[in-house]
């Protein structure tokens, strides 16, 4: 990716266009913004009072949260002291390219705001590190195998059309595995994943064969933690781990819950979730044990 100087002599990457790019020109954007505004001493009251908004919007956009209207970036650089249009002006673009809606954005009826927040983030991520004990990781799911799990949660109470748009939005995210710019995915699964059947041996066989097809491709590592090897390092449950190619992006830690998810985004608490992962690689069967396990439990169903 090319290079240009913003404010203050920062060079930020330029963003390529694909899917999670918005996201990522938000959180670039935003960045800089925060930068500029404590380097001139403006508390965030103030900045938004200049552009005629509350400090949380401030926060939100700093976060890179929020699109930006044009204006009111315009506005903040002009009370931050950035008057030079050569500085002014990769800005601005930033927050003109950041409103451009990510293809995920027509499903918001049946997606939560927080969970928008990480398909965009999963989108613009260059790898990314997970461990799931409970189903099959949303990446890899056969579209029959997802269906069952979706009603198998929700036991009815979501009406025909809601299931068929969530299916329709989680397939809609398998293409990231095979676009220009895929990244690495590390799975590590535990067996108790494979082991619980949803929709019945079919149904299963079609999701063994999946897998053992992902396990294949060069930007998939795949792998299997087996009962066999008793308790594991994991024992705060599932979580997903993104790491951005951008430098300006730190890498986050996502924690789902029933009504909503947790971000972490502090280095130690990365450092520390990385570290799990890392040990679960080592205590889980290797790419071909775990291809060995598939295979088995295929022609055991």
């Amino acid at each position: 990716m090319s290079t240009e100087q913003i404010a203050g002599g920062t060079s930020v990457r330029s963003v390529p266009a694909s899917a999670g790019g918005s996201m990522v020109r938000r959180i670039l954007l935003g960045s800089q913004l925060r930068r500029l505004r404590e380097q001139c001493g403006v508390s965030r009251e103030e900045a938004g009072y200049s552009i005629r908004a509350s400090e949380s919007k401030i926060s939100r956009m700093e976060l890179g949260r929020v699109s930006f209207k044009p204006r009111d970036v315009a506005d903040l650089l002009t009370l931050y002291g950035v008057t030079d249009e050569k500085e002014r002006e990769p800005l601005l673009r930033l927050a003109r390219a950041s409103s451009q809606a990510g293809w995920w954005h027509s499903y918001n009826d049946v997606l939560p705001s927080w969970f928008q927040t990480y398909v965009g983030l999963e989108a613009a991520a260059q790898r990314i590190g997970t461990y799931e004990l409970q189903f099959v990781h949303g990446l890899l799911q056969t579209e029959a195998y997802a269906q069952a799990v979706m009603l198998s949660g929700h036991r009815g109470r979501l009406p025909r059309s809601e299931v068929e748009k969530r299916i329709a939005l989680r397939l809609g995210r398998q293409k990231l595995l095979v676009s220009e710019h895929a990244p690495h995915l590390h799975c590590v699964l535990d067996e108790a994943a494979l082991r619980r059947q949803y929709g019945g041996p079919e149904v299963m066989d079609e999701q063994f064969a999946a897998l053992l097809a992902y396990s294949e491709y060069p930007n998939i590592t795949l792998q299997v933690v087996p009962f066999a090897q008793g308790g594991h390092v994991a024992e705060s449950g599932a979580f997903t781990l993104l790491r951005f190619a951008e430098e300006e992006i730190p890498d986050l830690v996502y924690l789902e819950q029933l009504t909503g998810a947790l971000y972490l985004d502090k280095g130690e608490e990365v450092a520390a979730y990385q570290d799990v992962l890392d040990r679960l690689a080592e205590s889980a069967l290797d790419v071909a044990a775990t291809r060995r396990l598939l295979s088995e439990m295929r022609r055991r169903l």
